[in-house]
Formats: structure tokens, C-alpha cells, sequence
């Protein structure tokens, strides 16, 4: 596990053992490169979600946002966005809102959800 993103180096061995195993399948099925990368992280998300410089469980199991929510040629094909591993579909407003103003995320009082995940992207 040499080879892990920094992000999961500092996460819980459950996450490095998805996002490992994940990968290993995908190089099997696609080589090595950036799809196999993609098809890890998208598969860390259905568990797991960004939280400052690791990835911590989330509240609840599944797509974390819309390109996660995507699944076989629609999901190798679009352009969707994955605000940087938050958690969108799993946070309330509220949520992204307290963890925004802990990272002094300026303007937040006015930011709709996918705004403030985001600045929270951004900042982590």
C-alpha cells in the first residue's frame, strides 16, 4: 500500500483497503492509469468522504454527488462534478455551513449547498 494517495495514507485502513482493492480490479479490467484511479475513488465514495486531509466514514452509504451517482458508459463519459470527495448528497446545508466556517471559508453566509462544498473542496 506504498503506492496509496497521501489523502488515504492518513485514513482508516478501511479506506485504504477499498480504495486498494478497488484499484487492483480496475488495473486488472482497464491498466493502470487514470480511469483505474477514478474507479477507486468513485467506489471510496459510496463509504467514505473528504474531510480535511483524509477520509473519514461517512453518515450514510452511497453517491456522495452527481458523477458519483453515475454508473457504467454515463459515468466514463460526463463531465460531472465531484466537489473534491464532500460529501453533497450526504451533508445538510447546515452541515457544509459549520464545516465551512471552520475553515474560515469567506462569504459563506450567502453560498447555496454546492457552493460551500465547494469552497470546503478548495480549502482542504
Amino acid at each position: 500500500m506504498d503506492d496509496l494517495p497521501s489523502t488515504l495514507k492518513r485514513s482508516p485502513k478501511k479506506a485504504q483497503r477499498t480504495w486498494a482493492k478497488t484499484h487492483d480490479s480496475a488495473v486488472e479490467s482497464y491498466g493502470e492509469g487514470e480511469r483505474a484511479h477514478r474507479a477507486a475513488f468513485a467506489s471510496l465514495k459510496h463509504s467514505f468522504e473528504k474531510v480535511d486531509d483524509r477520509w473519514k466514514p461517512k453518515k450514510r452509504k452511497g453517491p456522495s454527488d452527481p458523477q458519483a451517482a453515475r454508473s457504467g458508459r454515463r459515468a466514463r463519459d460526463a463531465e460531472g462534478e465531484t466537489f473534491g470527495g464532500v460529501d453533497v448528497y450526504g451533508n445538510t446545508k447546515r452541515d457544509l455551513y459549520e464545516r465551512a466556517r471552520k475553515l474560515d471559508v469567506a462569504g459563506r453566509s450567502s453560498m447555496s449547498k454546492e457552493e460551500l462544498a465547494r469552497a470546503i473542496a478548495k480549502k482542504q
